[in-house]
């Protein structure tokens, strides 16, 4: 495994065909708040790419290109929160969407547990270090073991991608996670103007 370390925005010399797991790391949960600070992708190939912003420089025009490119699909574990951080931070409808943990929750209804950890560990056979998860991403230095638990987040997604497409095939389930994928933009907009917490489809 490599891991390239790229200070605001992919350099020019870099592409992705098909498919690219994405992944972001924010100074906390809530988008108008805590600003994003990590992307990281990976092609599948076992190497990740982190892409570091200093607070306000958002001017990525290689990342932007690659989030908004029709032809490549970009493949999260809940992909309703960074696609909601990389539209109010970067400006860009991210598309199209593949959601690891919407597809789980489609397919492996025999469990609760629908988070990357879980899903790596059954889907994939690795166990993940999440001892990074609730660091500090907008310090000045990013340290080894923040960029292996980063890295570490899109590597996977690919091989959990395959696994999952077999499952939702098997259970027919195939075109609604599609709809749900489509749908997810219009959701991170309804996140982002303030309908978090609502169900509009509930009574």
């Amino acid at each position: 495994m490599a891991i390239y370390f790229h200070e605001g925005d992919l350099p020019d010399n870099l592409s992705f065909t098909g498919s690219v797991a994405v992944d972001s790391e924010t100074m906390g949960l809530n988008p108008h708040r805590d600003r994003l600070c990590v992307v990281q992708l990976s092609a599948g190939d076992g190497d990740a790419h982190l892409v570091r912003f200093k607070k306000g420089a958002y001017d990525a025009p290689n990342l932007k290109a690659l989030m908004t490119n029709p032809d490549v699909v970009k493949i999260f574990h809940f992909a309703r929160f960074d696609v909601a951080v990389m539209k109010q931070y970067l400006g860009v409808q991210t598309a199209p969407i593949y959601c690891t943990k919407i597809a789980s929750k489609l397919v492996r209804t025999y469990t609760d547990r629908h988070g990357l950890k879980d899903l790596c560990a059954e889907l994939a056979g690795v166990t993940l270090d999440k001892q990074q998860q609730s660091s500090d991403w907008g310090a000045d230095e990013i340290s080894e073991a923040q960029m292996s638990y980063a890295a570490s987040d899109v590597l996977y997604l690919h091989k959990l991608k395959n696994k999952l497409d077999m499952m939702l095939e098997r259970e027919g389930r195939t075109m609604i996670a599609e709809a749900a994928f489509a749908f997810l933009a219009t959701r991170a907009d309804m996140d982002l103007a303030g309908f978090y917490e609502m169900d509009i489809f509930s009574h």
